[in-house]
């Protein structure tokens, strides 16, 4: 066998999603809503890494995010990176980084907050991205963005 090989095939077409910490894999593929597809999918987990220790690495066949979409992962697992690839060639790489605003993906940590007693959309801003730091745009709540809940 060869020591080289990669662990998980190459996809001609398609999103691979790296740099993963590995015990936030899962959450990645909850919130893509990667159990809804019927496009291949493969899922590494606790892969050798040597920037992270470990990492976690999805692979979608024949699918490309919106920016929307990647800005949701950034939530998640600020600092991975997709891979565009196009006839099994890296065409595009883009780092996943929390945008100004968050709107509708996390839930407001305020149970009096207007957003958990009414139907509507959350709105956050991020006040400080490096420490992590998200604001509630209704109650003003701040939130380590580490410890929220998703919508």
């Amino acid at each position: 066998m060869e020591k080289n090989k990669m662990l998980v095939a190459a996809i001609q077409n398609g999103t691979v999603i790296d740099h993963i910490p590995s015990e936030k894999t899962y959450q990645v593929a909850t919130l893509l809503e990667l159990d809804q597809m019927t496009n291949p999918v493969t899922i590494g987990y606790n892969l050798r890494s040597k920037k992270l220790g470990s990492k976690g690495i999805i692979k979608i066949e024949d699918k490309f995010f919106s920016d929307e979409e990647i800005s949701r992962l950034s939530v998640v697992a600020p600092n991975i990176v997709l891979n565009i690839i196009r006839d099994y060639e890296v065409v595009e790489k883009k780092t996943a980084t929390t945008p100004d605003v968050l709107k509708g993906i996390v839930k407001c940590n305020n149970p009096k907050c207007i957003t958990n007693n009414e139907p509507m959309l959350t709105i956050f801003h991020a006040i400080d991205k490096e420490q992590g730091v998200l604001r509630c745009h209704y109650c003003e709540k701040e939130q380590d963005i580490n410890k929220v809940e998703l919508v």
